[in-house]
């Protein structure tokens, strides 16, 4: 989603769709709700709300569905005494559901929906982030017409090797790292020792 990034790739391969990864827009969400966490801290009045917020960052950024009933029963806490933030909570589940749509028309229906809904809320770093879903709706609606393409593999096979080369802190020769590369699905996790 990177500005410099979109020009590049057009000018370099014209005539591709440009397609939005889940997990950056969901990346790009979940920093706008702990900004609104952050905030809502800063503003709670007495210790007892300042306390429930304070140190919940993790739990709020977890997918709801998949919280235990400890989990749940404390996120339900601390929507009780913070209203906003059970608003940009709600959103940020909201838009998860976005992924799984049918089709292009039904994801654009949705998405416009959604980001009206964020911009009554008044909170800032949502409205900052609805204002960048509208901004890039053609990408984000690009997910539907390829099959619901997603760069996973990449990212994990590019980590994979940043892992590498930080367990062999860095290779003077090329060739081997290379060779390396190769085999590097072949590899089992193993103990050193």
């Amino acid at each position: 989603m990177s500005q410099s990034y979109i020009p590049a790739a057009k000018e370099y391969l014209p005539g591709i769709d440009i397609v939005f990864d889940r997990f950056h827009v969901m990346a790009l969400m979940n920093r706008a709700l702990d900004e609104v966490r952050r905030v809502q801290c800063r503003k709670a009045q007495d210790s007892v709300t300042k306390h429930v917020i304070k140190g919940q960052r993790f739990l709020l950024l977890r997918n709801y569905a998949t919280l235990s009933t400890e989990q749940s029963e404390q996120v339900n806490a601390l929507f009780k005494v913070n209203i906003p933030l059970f608003q940009a909570h709600a959103l940020k589940e909201q838009l998860r559901l976005f992924w799984g749509l049918e089709g292009p028309a039904e994801a654009t229906q949705f998405l416009l929906h959604w980001i009206d809904g964020v911009r009554q809320t008044k909170l800032a770093p949502l409205v900052r982030v609805a204002n960048t879903l509208e901004n890039y709706l053609t990408e984000l609606i690009n997910y539907f017409k390829h099959n619901k393409i997603s760069n996973g593999k990449a990212e994990g096979i590019n980590n994979k090797i940043k892992t590498l080369k930080r367990q062999s802190y860095g290779f003077r020769d090329m060739e081997y790292f290379k060779l390396r590369l190769y085999h590097l699905h072949a590899q089992k996790d193993r103990l050193c020792g």
